[in-house]
């Protein structure tokens, strides 16, 4: 599972466009097979349950990602592994 994450987070837009286009294919075989709908039809109905779909995805990533960034602790002043900048400018 950990393995999955990891393509998934190295392949965002991949990952993203696969699950469009998986939902458009199921969406044209569901309705083809449940609707007499007409060929066009069929394509925009497929499109708009693709988008959907693929908004609820992004969306979903996009709180993993905020979740992600701010579950990170952050660096404090007196962390050891911080080294002071200090310049000196000498005329």
């Amino acid at each position: 599972m950990e393995s999955l994450q990891s393509w998934i987070s190295e392949h965002k837009l991949t990952s993203i466009g696969a699950i469009w286009a998986s939902a458009i294919g199921a969406s044209l075989a569901y309705t083809r097979a449940r609707s007499p709908l007409k060929p066009s039809l069929r394509i925009i109905h497929a499109r708009m349950h693709a988008q959907a779909l693929t908004l609820a995805v992004l969306s979903g990533a996009a709180l993993v990602h905020y979740y992600d960034k701010n579950a990170t602790p952050m660096l404090e002043d007196h962390d050891e592994n911080v080294v002071p900048m200090h310049f000196d400018f000498v005329n």
